[in-house]
């Protein structure tokens, strides 16, 4: 199987949202990020273990039939190679489509863009760009595949590299203000 083979990266996470209002969530996440060397066969050769803080500020906008997102997140990250910080910057655009169910249209198409820098040298660490389709079986629950392309910066090095993303994210507890709506959630999910 190439994709085993290729295996190169996993991370575990999770994060506490608090939304502000409707066009900005405050989230205080944390997560495990393992990293292998080409060739990795999901044990070894590991090339960095790392547990990651990340305090994070994410602003919407609708515009049209398009929502656009910023997101501007700060890491604490203590790596077997030892603390370093990062700040990320990400843009991104979301279409949702499909027959609305429950206030939410259960499919999106996105793409968005980010970067990262460091407070070292070269400052300048990585660019990725992401291309995803997006479903919600539920208002609580979303589906994630996309094509992640990611460019690393190094002084002496300059690498691009393509990854399969799949992901599932599930919202654990979810402010209802009304009996009606907590009725509606319990059916729906």
């Amino acid at each position: 199987m190439k994709f085993y083979s290729n295996f190169h990266y996993y991370e575990y996470k999770g994060a506490i949202n608090y939304k502000v209002n409707k066009n900005a969530n405050l989230t205080l996440g944390a997560g495990s990020y393992q990293t292998y060397k080409e060739g990795g066969n999901f044990i070894l050769p590991k090339n960095n273990d790392e547990f990651r803080l990340w305090p994070q500020v994410t602003l919407f906008q609708l515009v049209g039939k398009f929502k656009i997102e910023q997101r501007y997140r700060y890491e604490f990250r203590f790596t077997s190679n030892g603390y370093r910080n990062r700040f990320r910057y990400r843009l991104g655009i979301l279409y949702s489509f499909g027959k609305e169910k429950n206030k939410y249209k259960p499919f999106q198409i996105g793409v968005s863009d980010e970067i990262f820098f460091t407070n070292n040298e070269p400052y300048f660490e990585r660019n990725r760009l992401l291309f995803s389709f997006n479903y919600k079986p539920s208002n609580a629950t979303t589906i994630q595949i996309g094509y992640l392309h990611q460019f690393d910066y190094k002084i002496n090095d300059e690498t691009g590299r393509a990854f399969f993303v799949i992901g599932f994210y599930y919202e654990l507890f979810r402010k209802l203000t009304s009996k009606s709506g907590i009725d509606n959630e319990l059916k729906n999910n």
